[in-house]
């Protein structure tokens, strides 16, 4: 019986036992100021979604749905960056980029978990804000607080078995060839690449799986935006089409910047594909949309930036009584 090139190299190698994650680049003189830049791209994101977190947990104001989803979102933002950002760090200065069978499955899991979140949650928010503006005098008894956890639980929910699946299709192959991931971070795509099995099921399962997830996300985030946008329309004043728009504006900035990567990456032609370009559009949807969001969000948000001087006159008063007594 004939035997495929695949199968022929499974018997003739060992399965591999780790992988070695080549980064963004393999010139020694980008190392430092890659980690520099990295790091802190990290920072800005730890400190601005813990600081996000912090504020709408203590701010007994912004105690409602709006703010319960983006507490949520920053927490998203700030594993979902974890997740990737120390290995990616620890491998610029590392001379061997190593990371083992397990630590590459776990990795994977987690990061396609956050990734499902972060785009069903901002398909929720988009129907918070349908409500807000379309039902306001049904607001606060429709967006319960019972519905907004039911909401955040189902989007975790949907992230862990969608996670679950692709990563149990991906790690049942068998990587019997190279052990270089040509990415810096265990992503599907370039794992794929390595193995030595049959990749079409996985092919079709993940294209099925983000299309899913990604589409329906998408067409509630529009549909949402149509009847918000003609309900801004019947608006007589002005002032209050600008101010009922300029509540959606913070997220529909996050929802353009996210689904756009996301958009470029699996929609471009198959003829133009490049890892290089992945890893690129990688780096802006893994670290630095985290790092943009809580800036979105308090920038030019008077709620947050009003909750953010009171944390600090307060803290202030604190510490000037603290040195009184």
């Amino acid at each position: 019986m004939l035997q495929t090139g695949k199968e022929m190299k499974k018997e003739n190698h060992s399965e591999v036992t780790e992988f070695i994650l080549s980064g963004l680049t393999d010139r020694p003189e980008l190392q430092v100021p890659l980690f520099g830049v990295f790091l802190l791209i990290y920072g800005i994101t730890l400190l601005g979604n813990g600081g996000m977190i912090l504020l709408i947990t203590i701010d007994t104001r912004l105690h409602t749905p709006m703010y319960f989803f983006l507490r949520n979102l920053s927490f998203c933002d700030l594993c979902y960056s974890s997740i990737i950002s120390p290995k990616m760090l620890l491998n610029f200065l590392a001379e061997r980029k190593s990371i083992s069978f397990t630590a590459c499955a776990v990795q994977m899991y987690l990061s396609i978990v956050f990734s499902d979140v972060e785009c069903l949650l901002l398909a929720v928010m988009a129907y918070d804000r349908y409500v807000a503006i379309c039902n306001p005098l049904l607001y606060t008894v429709t967006m319960s607080r019972q519905l907004c956890k039911q909401l955040v639980s189902g989007v975790y929910a949907v992230g862990l078995v969608d996670s679950m699946i692709h990563t149990c299709c991906t790690f049942h192959l068998s990587f019997c060839s190279s052990n270089i991931i040509n990415h810096f971070f265990c992503d599907i795509p370039p794992l794929l690449v390595l193995s030595c099995s049959d990749t079409c099921i996985n092919e079709i399962v993940t294209f099925a799986f983000i299309c899913c997830i990604v589409v329906s996300s998408l067409a509630t985030i529009l549909l949402s935006y149509l009847y918000i946008a003609s309900t801004i329309l019947q608006i007589h004043s002005a002032t209050g089409r600008r101010k009922a728009f300029s509540t959606c504006t913070f997220h529909l900035t996050a929802v353009a910047l996210y689904f756009g990567t996301l958009l470029f990456m699996h929609l471009r032609p198959t003829s133009s594909y490049s890892m290089d370009t992945d890893k690129m559009s990688s780096v802006f949807y893994s670290l630095v949309i985290p790092m943009l969001n809580p800036l979105i969000y308090s920038l030019r948000n008077t709620e947050v930036k009003d909750a953010l001087r009171k944390a600090i006159i307060n803290k202030s008063y604190f510490i000037k009584y603290k040195k009184l007594d």
